[in-house]
């Protein structure tokens, strides 16, 4: 965590104030992965921190307020998919590198963030304009960066000019988002990870290049 840390009434947090702020949000993090978001309570978050709801009150408004602190740290992260596309090859069994590898860094994110990501998405859907927006900030990043590959290939008549690359990006990570947060499902359908993750990025290469992948 970097810089200052404030409590709910605009103090400055110290360091025993910050690391009892951040096992609030680790123990918080920790319930969303087991038990519903609704089902969420202060005085449990706050007896599974080994502290008592007022505390957690100095330092969060309510649940919410802390889920929001969770989700913020997760878009931060969710940024660095970017550089799974920017600047990246397209061309040649490079291109296929870059897919394939696009494909793992969104299923692992969504792995690893999968409790907060459902919160985020049903807030989003609820119409929350908090999270939407922090689901947006995930996306948009690799988004932008996927229609500049494109436009780039169209630059040099690598791909039809008659592609929307802003279409075509967007609805690729549309795709890999679904993907990526219904892994499970595909388990219970019998497809396994080591399936998934080939087929996905040939879907990817395909919508980028309009090509097959050199492998």
């Amino acid at each position: 965590m970097t810089g200052q840390v404030r409590t709910v009434d605009g103090r400055v947090a110290g360091r025993r104030g910050q690391a009892t702020r951040q096992k609030l949000l680790d123990c918080l993090s920790e319930m969303l992965s087991s038990s519903p978001y609704r089902d969420v309570k202060v005085i449990d978050v706050a007896r599974k921190a080994g502290t008592s709801p007022a505390t957690f009150y100095q330092y969060f408004p309510d649940v919410e307020g802390a889920v929001l602190e969770i989700a913020e740290e997760m878009a931060k992260e969710g940024a660095s998919l970017t550089g799974l596309v920017a600047g990246r090859p397209w061309v040649g069994k490079s291109g296929w590198q870059t897919a394939e590898e696009l494909v793992d860094g969104f299923l692992s994110f969504w792995r690893k963030n999968d409790a907060i990501l459902r919160v985020v998405d049903l807030g989003a859907a609820e119409g929350d304009k908090r999270f939407y927006k922090i689901r947006m900030k995930i996306l948009n990043a690799v988004t932008n960066s996927l229609t500049e590959s494109i436009e780039e290939l169209q630059s040099k008549n690598k791909v039809d000019k008659d592609v929307s690359a802003a279409a075509m990006a967007g609805s690729i990570v549309a795709m890999l988002a679904a993907v990526a947060g219904h892994q499970k499902g595909f388990q219970s359908w019998g497809v396994k990870q080591a399936e998934l993750k080939p087929n996905l990025a040939l879907l990817v290469h395909l919508g980028v290049t309009g090509k097959k992948p050199t492998k």
